[in-house]
């Protein structure tokens, strides 16, 4: 792969994406970049005064830009489905699963699931699920789900999803963004099957600088550590303009494959955009169709367009 940067972004007019998160870090730079191009981003945001705040900028940036925000909490799936029955587009070139939450303490979503396994993998799964009939419907289009480096922290336990046996936050983190992937996987082989020209893609952004770091110390009122932790991100990660990257190639560039996965490429902690290392059980096929299943009765979302 060819060095890449956001100035190659092919012309995205015409084209409608949505964009989890993208009130602020790596979700507000890919959304701008897309209407940078041309494309018609809808802000999915949990706080909608952030994601207007967000949109602002994107129109003070791009006076052309095409920009909408819409309420969406992965952390309730009452939220989910409405946010999809809402989507005023019958059009839906790309999805962008990038909201995220890491290294939580324990905490639960509004359905009871495990905070990071919720939001990460089963609040998107719900949503992609829900909005695959439109994407189904659009020729060429994509869904994107960030993941991360870190999922070589844990393996998916298939009986204990929510981590009800034991907690241990980075354990859980990293199987979330392992659920992200196999979740990828099983899309991409899906979608194969069916005969579709739909691309599920993933991608990781190393380590950069955002918001992700300090959240889970400053829920617990730790903020030196926090402060630490910001210190760090701004001597040693990359900013969350050079972390979309991956994202953003993911997403737009000529030729991208089924189930590939995208991130910097030095030590896959920053640079720009290449092939990345996985886990091999990210590659699972009968660990993909489980968690497949298992996303399916969790969440009641039944993808009946994509049979096994």
């Amino acid at each position: 792969m060819t060095r890449w940067t956001a100035s190659q972004i092919p012309d995205q007019s015409g084209r409608v994406a949505v964009v989890t998160g993208a009130n602020g870090g790596l979700g507000l730079v890919t959304a701008l970049e897309l209407a940078r191009r041309g494309a018609e981003v809808v802000l999915a945001c949990r706080d909608v005064a952030k994601g207007r705040q967000a949109a602002t900028g994107i129109e003070a940036a791009v006076p052309a830009a095409r920009v909408d925000v819409a309420r969406l909490d992965l952390a309730d799936l009452a939220s989910v489905r409405a946010f999809a029955d809402g989507l005023p587009h019958e059009r839906l070139d790309l999805l962008v699963n990038n909201a995220g939450v890491m290294a939580l303490p324990h905490r639960t979503t509004a359905d009871g699931f495990e905070m990071q396994f919720g939001v990460n993998h089963l609040g998107h799964f719900a949503l992609t699920g829900l909005l695959l009939p439109r994407l189904l419907a659009t020729p060429g289009a994509r869904v994107v789900t960030v993941s991360s480096f870190a999922h070589a922290l844990s393996n998916l336990d298939i009986h204990d999803l929510n981590s009800e046996r034991e907690y241990r936050r980075w354990v859980a983190y990293g199987r979330s963004k392992t659920a992200n992937l196999l979740f990828t996987h099983e899309l991409a082989r899906r979608l194969a099957a069916a005969g579709s020209d739909v691309v599920a893609a993933a991608a990781h952004p190393g380590y950069s600088a955002t918001n992700l770091t300090a959240a889970g110390p400053a829920m617990e009122g730790r903020h030196t550590l926090g402060r630490l932790l910001r210190l760090a991100d701004r001597a040693v990660a990359q900013t969350a303009e050079a972390g979309a990257l991956p994202t953003l190639y993911a997403a737009t560039a000529p030729g991208v494959r089924p189930d590939s996965f995208t991130g910097p490429s030095f030590l896959m902690w920053r640079g720009v955009p290449a092939p990345s290392w996985r886990a091999p059980w990210t590659l699972d096929d009968r660990a993909s169709a489980r968690l497949w299943a298992a996303s399916e009765e969790l969440t009641g979302v039944t993808c009946t367009a994509l049979k096994p």
